[in-house]
């Protein structure tokens, strides 16, 4: 199962719009898959107690248990905040290595898109998420996919450009050879 993981906790953001592409995408192609939208969590319940393994919460365990644990490919789509990646991102993914960390991490694969509003689509951040999703024994497909200059590729509507599509579904489609 692929995982699609919306990385961003902003409501309305242009990460759902892209992630939301993918998934569709990937349903579009006969893939068993899901989408971990970070805008639709409770965070509150999940900050609390998250180092604590006797009583991690209960809402992470489901997710863990259900999303995460199932999948073999994650897709993660995160924008560029200040020079890396939502700090919600990083959060999420201590929180959920204290629950069985070898089925959360060890042997997936997973695949980067960046999301920002200038040029460099999230290089930065990408490199940051690749450090350390390698050193949780994750393999990063090689090529990351910056999406530069997002308030031109969406447009008013919440339509992606053609470009951009084009450029998304061959990722996905080297990714899914991986």
């Amino acid at each position: 199962m692929i995982l699609v993981i919306s990385g961003t906790n902003r409501p309305n953001s242009k990460t759902k719009i892209i992630s939301e592409y993918i998934f569709n995408k990937l349903i579009e192609k006969g893939e068993e898959v899901n989408l971990l939208s970070f805008d639709e969590m409770e965070w509150g319940s999940i900050a609390e107690n998250i180092y604590d393994a006797d009583n991690h919460p209960q809402s992470l365990r489901d997710i863990d248990e259900n999303l995460v644990i199932p999948s073999d490919k994650w897709i993660v789509v995160t924008p560029e905040y200040n020079g890396s990646m939502p700090g919600i991102f990083k959060l999420f993914i201590d929180a959920i290595s204290m629950h069985r960390y070898a089925d959360t991490f060890v042997g997936k694969k997973a695949m980067l898109v960046g999301v920002a509003a200038g040029r460099a689509g999230n290089l930065r951040g990408m490199e940051h998420i690749t450090g350390f999703l390698n050193y949780l024994k994750i393999h990063v497909f090689p090529q990351k996919l910056p999406i530069s200059s997002i308030g031109k590729v969406i447009n008013e509507e919440g339509n992606i450009d053609d470009g951009t599509q084009g450029a998304i579904n061959d990722h996905i489609e080297g990714f899914l050879k991986m």
